[in-house]
């Protein structure tokens, strides 16, 4: 994968589920996951692009380092909308594939990045 690629992904990959959370019933407890999980989707591409200007090698592990846990969190909060959602949503494990996907690239980046 060109590193171009995951700059790709993570931003098609917040604007995907920030599209979702649109389709997203407002109650009490769904506003409160639409918040955390745009917070989390997006800043998973705001640190990956941070990393790519990284004034260091240590610089650029720790931003991506965030992202990934951010990856982390994003895929969190989707598994908690498909623990609640009762019906099968095509969209929402689409995300969950590519925030999976995202975390194993960004963890073997940051093994890769630790050698």
């Amino acid at each position: 994968m060109r590193q171009n690629d995951l700059l790709d992904r993570t931003f098609n990959f917040a604007v995907a589920v920030l599209k979702f959370l649109r389709t997203i019933e407002s109650l009490p407890e769904s506003n409160l996951i639409r918040y955390q999980l745009g917070k989390s989707c997006t800043s998973v591409r705001a640190n990956y692009e941070e990393s790519q200007a990284g004034s260091s090698k240590a610089d650029f592990l720790n931003k991506v380092k965030i992202s990934l846990r951010e990856a982390r969190e994003s895929n969190y909060w989707l598994r908690i909308i498909k623990a609640l959602i009762e019906k099968e949503n095509i969209e929402l494990n689409n995300l969950l594939q590519e925030s999976q996907e995202l975390k194993k690239i960004l963890g073997a980046i940051v093994n890769h990045s630790n050698k």
